[in-house]
């Protein structure tokens, strides 16, 4: 059987690339390379984590490069605290 992972693991993955990435940012082929998503479900997750402010997205010469905010940093680290807090209850996201 084939575990898919969740919105929640598929945004808490996004958002470490992003971070491991450093302050230059990460560009789009990287991220999909690394976070394993298709293109098109990338752009619709990458627009919701813009809009709610937990990645900027600047783009230079028609290329987008995503660095991760502080916001960003902190929704990352309280889904690190409490998926670790669930699955000690055997529970999983």
């Amino acid at each position: 059987m084939v575990a898919y992972r969740t919105s929640m693991q598929i945004v808490a993955d996004l958002l470490t690339v992003t971070q491991e990435s450093g302050r230059d940012g990460i560009k789009t082929t990287s991220l999909l390379t690394k976070a394993n998503i298709s293109h098109s479900r990338l752009s619709k997750f990458m627009d919701n984590l813009t809009g709610a402010g937990l990645v900027n997205r600047i783009e230079y010469d028609g290329r987008n490069t995503f660095v991760i905010t502080p916001k960003g940093r902190q929704y990352l680290e309280s889904y690190v605290k409490f998926s670790s807090i669930a699955e000690s209850f055997g529970l999983d996201l």
